[in-house]
């Protein structure tokens, strides 16, 4: 069964900002948590509302999910009891800590860089024995101008007016305190009073960069490598993102690729396949030589051992070479001669007229007297 989009499973917006998000995966929590609802598909609705939240929460998985859908978060794992760090205690303890003015600190702190992906493609024989690559890919870096500070030179970040560097600011509702994003600084507690021209304020500008890539034997199309760190740098001095690399390999002119096994056709004469012999079959490691026993038949396949492809999992495959009997087209007088000769010899042939002239048909309605 598809998954249902995430934002349709909140009930929230595509545009939906953190509070938004959070509001909405209380509600549907507080009212399908296990411990409070007991129908009997309480815990799968839990375990789906649990999982979006998880991914939109997220701002690098909210990211890839929004590019590549559910390919690009590709989510395991989730159980009710799974729930991000909010239990059935926390879910209301949260809620309390917002009305009586809890402090919010989540978005001042450091935070992992994006993810990235890269679809990369090689050759048959490159994604057989292995290989080396390098890659250009476009990703942030640090501003050159402003060293990062995303301030004008003889400028600085100063601390937001409106929150006091808190990144939140409280609303007195009656009894209660309820805090919301300081809407100045967008939670960040500072403020720039003027913003690096490169950057835009960001501290970050883009770039090419050059990454050297080893492609292991054996990989296939859909594979997908992991460069840790390669991806886009953190915030606040959290770590850099990954970059993942999916692999598409080419089509080859003779060989075909099922499993860890390598399938070839190979065609011989009429002669050969009656007579038996030898041919040269080319593989991966170079031209074998294989025997070819009187009778052979169209369709017959030979199985040359370890010639296939050694996979991810170390498994060692085979090469298997499917024989096809090649029939001529075009035969000159001799050839013609020499088969009408077999054809006299062959049983088969016989019962047809072949070598005669005479067809079966013939030969029966002469031995009717016709």
């Amino acid at each position: 069964m598809a998954k249902r989009d995430y934002y349709e499973v909140l009930g929230v917006p595509k545009n939906a900002d953190e509070g938004e998000l959070k509001r909405a995966f209380r509600n549907l929590a507080r009212q399908y948590h296990p411990d409070v609802n007991k129908s009997e598909d309480a815990v799968e609705k839990f375990k789906e509302i649990n999982e979006a939240y998880q991914i939109l929460s997220d701002p690098q998985k909210r990211s890839a999910y929004d590019q590549f859908g559910h390919a690009g978060v590709d989510p395991s794992g989730f159980n009710y009891q799974d729930t991000g760090g909010f239990g059935f205690g926390d879910i209301f303890g949260d809620i309390l800590s917002d009305f009586f003015g809890g402090s919010s600190t989540q978005r001042r702190g450091p935070r992992r860089g994006n993810d990235l992906r890269y679809d990369l493609d090689v050759s048959f024989e490159e994604a057989v024995f292995g290989c080396d690559k390098t890659i250009n890919i476009q990703k942030s870096a640090q501003c050159t101008s402003c060293a990062g500070t995303g301030a004008e030179a003889g400028s600085q970040r100063k601390q937001c007016p409106v929150c006091k560097g808190r990144g939140t600011i409280s609303l007195a509702q009656g009894f209660f305190s309820i805090q919301r994003t300081c809407h100045q600084c967008q939670g960040q507690g500072e403020i720039i009073d003027k913003p690096c021209n490169q950057c835009k304020g960001t501290g970050r500008t883009r770039h090419a960069s050059k990454i050297d890539v080893k492609i292991p034997p054996g990989v296939e199309t859909g594979s997908k490598l992991k460069l840790s760190g390669e991806g886009e740098p953190g915030e606040k001095g959290g770590p850099s993102g990954s970059l993942y690399i999916f692999i598409n390999v080419g089509k080859h002119d003779f060989f075909e690729r099922i499993g860890d096994d390598i399938i070839c056709e190979k065609n011989i004469t009429f002669p050969l396949a009656a007579l038996g012999g030898e041919i040269e079959v080319p593989t991966l490691k170079g031209v074998v030589k294989i025997k070819i026993p009187e009778g052979t038949q169209t369709g017959k396949i030979f199985r040359l051992r370890g010639y296939g492809v050694k996979s991810l999992r170390g498994n060692q495959g085979d090469q298997l070479v499917k024989i096809f009997v090649r029939t001529p087209t075009e035969i000159n007088s001799r050839q013609r001669e020499l088969l009408l000769q077999l054809a006299e010899e062959d049983p088969e042939s016989k019962a047809t007229g072949i070598g005669s002239g005479k067809s079966f048909f013939d030969k029966v309605k002469k031995a009717l007297g016709g």
